[in-house]
């Protein structure tokens, strides 16, 4: 008898568990995050900052918990901070920072656990106008400590861009920035899984110093 109300409260419970996840309501699609993250540099282009989520009750909000709706992955450079350049406040981005927005081991994990674990729908790549590391690949030579090592990275994008027309900083930034991108999308077995499953979805974008507006790479 004792098993009997043991098992049958067991399934009530599971029960209660699925009922639960079937209730919570869905997060936004990556079409919904994309207009979204246009629209706050729509805003951050023009002056007219919305700056959402940044009130004492929403820090008290995310104390239990965050979920953020986008992972950006971005130059380290101080003239370019996603928050800002989307306008966006508290939990709203999940940031990862890098000279040369190039993903080394340690960002590539955290762009994992931020696909599979907090469930962000898109991820964006973002570069950026005169970006340093950038210049310093086109320009060569040898860099002290271990600055070569994001040298050597961003070198494949400059050699690509080479022999296009315009500017060749301007074209391997945003050389880098999409084979940065399709990186990502091929990088297994997380990234490349969740992006066949249309789970996730992987962008690019290039901001402009100059204009503030985010030139946007499928």
């Amino acid at each position: 008898m004792l098993f009997i109300l043991l098992l049958a409260g067991a399934v009530a419970g599971v029960g209660a568990v699925a009922a639960q996840h079937a209730a919570a309501p869905a997060g936004p699609t990556a079409d919904a995050v994309l207009a979204e993250l246009k629209a706050g540099n729509d805003h951050h282009s023009t002056e007219h900052y919305v700056h959402p989520h940044l009130t004492p009750d929403r820090r008290k909000e995310l104390a239990s918990g965050q979920h953020p709706h986008a992972a950006v992955l971005a130059c380290a450079d101080s003239r370019v901070p996603p928050e800002i350049v989307f306008d966006q406040g508290l939990g709203d981005l999940f940031v990862i920072r890098v000279a040369g927005n190039i993903p080394a081991e340690g960002e590539m994990a955290s762009l994992e656990y931020a696909a599979e674990h907090l469930h962000v729908p898109v991820v964006v790549v973002l570069g950026h106008q005169k970006c340093g590391g950038v210049t310093a690949a086109v320009e060569g030579g040898e860099l002290p400590g271990h600055m070569g090592v994001i040298v050597r990275e961003i070198k494949p994008a400059v050699d690509k861009a080479r022999g296009m027309p315009g500017d060749l900083v301007a074209n391997a930034v945003r050389t880098n920035v999409q084979m940065v991108v399709d990186r990502l999308r091929q990088s297994k077995p997380i990234l490349a899984e969740m992006v066949d499953k249309h789970q996730l979805t992987v962008v690019g974008g290039v901001y402009s110093l100059d204009t503030g507006r985010v030139d946007w790479i499928k």
